[in-house]
């Protein structure tokens, strides 16, 4: 921790004015944990009037776009905030995952094409679309190889996902009366797989420390029984993907890592103006239509998310006993009412956007080898 460092206040900051209060919350827990390990004091949540010209250790909810807003708070590279920075909205989105369907297609201010021509070979099959006339011939591009999956892309935890299996469902879609707002704000086309399981591969450039992790993540079923973010389960490293690596993983996930790491070194080459602090991934493995295995990243997070309490809870074991060289660390989020398991530590329990109840822990366990 560098003296600068040790001045900063930690804030925890909805960047949302209508975040739901499980998010509010999460976001409070988490900057008062980060706080204490860091050995800083926690400002609460972000104040204008209250926090104007104090130095800021930022923690937002969503990923800070445009300049006018990171200067407003303060930020002015990685090392102020928990999350990153993107000069446009539909960068910190899935949205950038794929490229347009042709050089005539609509593409939105700053669009670099650059990107999807660098991540071409660790990412599915799939076009992301931004106008309604370009959607029904992506579609019909993407279809003839199998089912599709429409993703909003501004879509969290699963929710808002269709598969459509033929260009008749599709123009059944496009005939709804919201389908030019969704496709407008921009909708990612992708290639359904089956027997997926979704890794989550990424790093926290958190003071002078750096954490390096691998895992997956799995599904719960909402009040609603949709099936949305569950948790996610990381083995974690202090140290770079190198110290990851090091590591006797099986080969689906040194995979999962490699592509990763193409697909951040991309962001940082496509899109100068962007940083961040934290950077996840999420890569799905599962089977094609064609029976053949796929390997591709989703999308980022360069923001809190569902797997940040386990990252803090890692850092505070890094922190608590420099010695240790990994650690296994699970985030859970269940819509059940129930007891907190032995040994967890409660981030959040109360009520949540679409439900009455939901409660987050983090559990931590050795790292066996």
């Amino acid at each position: 921790m560098t003296p600068a460092n040790r001045r900063k206040l930690v804030v925890a900051h909805s960047v949302l004015a209508d975040a739901p209060v499980h998010e509010v919350e999460t976001n409070r827990a988490l900057a008062r944990w980060l706080a204490q390990i860091l050995g800083l004091n926690y400002g609460g949540s972000y104040d204008p009037q209250l926090h104007a010209g104090r130095d800021l250790y930022l923690l937002p909810t969503q990923t800070l776009v445009g300049a006018a807003a990171a200067r407003q708070l303060g930020v002015k590279g990685p090392e102020d905030l928990w999350g990153g920075y993107v000069d446009h909205d539909f960068i910190c989105t899935k949205a950038i995952s794929h490229g347009l369907l042709n050089h005539h297609a609509h593409a939105p201010r700053g669009w670099a094409p650059l990107f999807s021509e660098r991540v071409r070979s660790v990412v599915l099959d799939g076009l992301s679309v931004f106008s309604l006339k370009d959607a029904r011939p992506a579609a019909e591009h993407l279809l003839y190889t199998g089912p599709i999956r429409l993703k909003p892309i501004h879509a969290c935890a699963g929710r808002g996902q269709e598969v459509i299996k033929s260009l008749e469902e599709f123009d059944e879609l496009l005939a709804q009366p919201e389908a030019e707002a969704m496709f407008t704000e921009g909708v990612v086309l992708e290639q359904d797989l089956d027997q997926v399981i979704t890794h989550s591969v990424g790093q926290s450039f958190i003071g002078a420390k750096v954490l390096s992790y691998c895992g997956d993540q799995y599904l719960t079923e909402d009040a609603q029984g949709e099936q949305v973010y569950g948790g996610s389960n990381l083995l974690v490293v202090p140290g770079g993907y190198d110290e990851l690596l090091k590591l006797d993983l099986p080969e689906d996930v040194q995979l999962a890592i490699r592509q990763a790491q193409v697909f951040d070194s991309a962001a940082d080459e496509a899109y100068p103006g962007f940083y961040a602090s934290r950077r996840n991934y999420d890569i799905a493995q599962g089977v094609g239509s064609d029976g053949r295995p796929r390997s591709g990243v989703l999308e980022q997070s360069w923001r809190m998310g569902g797997a940040s309490s386990a990252e803090v809870a890692a850092l505070q074991n890094f922190v608590n006993d420099p010695g240790i060289c990994a650690i296994r660390v699970s985030s859970v989020e269940t819509y059940i009412d129930q007891p907190l398991p032995a040994d967890a530590i409660e981030v959040y329990r109360g009520p949540a956007q679409a439900s009455d109840f939901l409660l987050k822990y983090v559990t931590v366990k050795p790292y066996d080898g």
